[in-house]
C-alpha cells in the first residue's frame, strides 16, 4: 500500500512539473511510473492467489 501511496505522489508531482519538462522527459517518467504500478498490481495479485489457495 505504500508503494501505491509513494507512486501516485509521483505521478502527482511529476504531472505538475510536465508543463516545464520536455515531452520525452515526460513520457519517460510516466512509462517507469506505469511500469511500477503494473509490478506492483502483478504482486499484489499473486500474493491474493497464494492466500486464497491456502
Amino acid at each position: 500500500m505504500l508503494f501505491l501511496v509513494a507512486a501516485l505522489l509521483l505521478m502527482g508531482i511529476m504531472l505538475g512539473t510536465a508543463a516545464h519538462l520536455p515531452v520525452p522527459v515526460t513520457l519517460i517518467a510516466a512509462t517507469v511510473i506505469s511500469g511500477w504500478l503494473l509490478v506492483f498490481f502483478l504482486r499484489e495479485r499473486r500474493h491474493k492467489t497464494e492466500v486464497t489457495s491456502r
